[in-house]
């Protein structure tokens, strides 16, 4: 019976690179004034509910359900 010594190898974890669909993505930006077209009120749908995005006297954004 032969004993050699044990041999540890390390274990490197595997190095991925991230692929172009995970990489981040800027958001989107869109001008206030160019979404409300002058308007005080606008209205949007998402998943079929109505939202409103109103601007208020002093010039902040109101979203409301």
């Amino acid at each position: 019976m032969s004993t050699r010594p044990f041999a540890s190898t390390p274990k490197t974890p595997a190095t991925t690179s991230p692929s172009p669909a995970t990489a981040p993505v800027a958001p989107l930006r869109v001008d206030s004034a160019a979404l409300m077209r002058g308007q005080r009120v606008l209205e949007i749908v998402h998943l079929g509910e109505v939202y409103r995005l109103q601007t208020t006297r002093f010039g902040k954004l109101i979203l409301t359900k």
